[in-house]
């Protein structure tokens, strides 16, 4: 398979990617051929998150978002900031001492899910080919440039015999292959070894473990 733009990753960074290049296709009488491949079931099936979002990309990719339904619609309220004292104290914060960068006024509580499963279908509508399905499990490589990627072998037992659903890897081809598999993805990894992305990096990327709870409630409950 051969596309001129290859977006391994499925989330708002390459489904936001895949949607810009095809409106400078229209705005410019030009035409790309655009794939966004998604190891998920279907779009968003990977993205357990909430999330406060703030719309600000959303306004300058989509301005029209709200007439085209997007699955923005509980606005933040309130902002609380604590400081735990004990496993049952905690001190409250002026709203004044609240640092800018976690100032949510304006902004919108959201499922990255559904925000995803929405840009997936404006993407498609103008012309971009999202394959679900397929994790990408290789990078191709010719004359020290990425060429595309392979993806993962399907049906493959416990035993490492071929099931009857069995399917060997796939070579996409691409003529330029953008990367958006999130923190630590597997073949973004490697690049970095490979082609030292990170030797003279000043911005290193850093982890922290946070917890979550997924809570599944009634559609007609009131507090919801």
């Amino acid at each position: 398979m051969d596309y001129d733009v290859l977006i391994v990753g499925g989330g708002p960074a390459g489904l936001a990617t895949a949607i810009k290049l095809r409106q400078l296709c229209a705005e410019n009488d030009a035409d790309i051929s655009v794939c966004v491949l998604e190891k998920g079931s279907y779009v968003g099936a990977h993205i357990l998150s909430g999330n406060v979002f703030e719309t600000r990309a959303l306004d300058e990719l989509i301005p029209d978002w709200k007439e085209r339904e997007a699955p923005i619609h509980t606005p933040v309220k309130s902002d609380t900031m604590k400081i735990l004292t004990s496993q049952t104290g905690s001190i409250t914060l002026p709203n004044i001492l609240m640092p800018k960068s976690i100032d949510n006024h304006g902004n919108y509580i959201i499922s990255l899910s559904e925000l995803c499963v929405w840009l997936n279908e404006q993407a498609e509508e103008l012309g971009v080919e999202v394959l679900p399905g397929f994790s990408g499990n290789s990078f191709i490589e010719e004359d020290g440039q990425v060429k595309g990627v392979v993806t993962g072998t399907f049906g493959i037992a416990k035993d490492g015999s071929k099931k009857d659903s069995y399917m060997a890897g796939m070579r996409i081809n691409a003529k330029q292959t953008i990367f958006t598999e999130g923190a630590r993805g597997s073949i973004t990894e490697t690049l970095k070894e490979r082609f030292q992305l990170d030797k003279d990096s000043v911005s290193v990327q850093h982890y922290g473990i946070g917890l979550k709870e997924i809570w599944e409630v009634a559609e007609d409950n009131p507090h919801f």
